[in-house]
């Protein structure tokens, strides 16, 4: 069964850090794109950024530029997402997602979703 669990989300004040983590089960990170969405409450998903597992490209939405860092461990099926100088706009459900190689840096193309991990911003 095909499963990608998020984890390390939580409450952190404006300014701080949480690293995320999907865990892929039942296939591996391999010629994929694994890509992190926000949904802010009341709002639609939106992309924040996305890896090709297979030769490590990144994209990030503007807004997180300069503070998120993607990366990913083939090794372990594992993908993280560093989430540094966090504001309250980035309050949300984020999930991870996995799809073929050629949606990396695009919203569209992921076929596989994790249930979300909450991440809370507070001023």
């Amino acid at each position: 069964e095909v499963q990608l669990v998020e984890s390390g989300g939580g409450l952190v004040q404006a300014g701080g850090s949480l690293r995320l983590s999907c865990a892929a089960s039942g296939f591996t990170f391999g010629e994929h794109a694994v890509g992190w969405f926000r949904q802010a409450p009341g709002k639609e998903r939106e992309g924040v950024s996305s890896i090709g597992t297979s030769d490590g490209s990144t994209f990030y939405a503007d807004s997180v530029k300069g503070r998120f860092s993607i990366s990913s461990d083939n090794a372990k099926n594992t993908v993280y997402l560093q989430m540094n100088s966090l504001r309250p706009e980035g309050t949300g459900v984020d999930y991870c997602a996995v799809g073929g190689a050629g949606a990396n840096g695009y919203q569209g193309g992921y076929d596989y979703w994790g249930q979300g991990t909450q991440v809370t911003v507070s001023s």
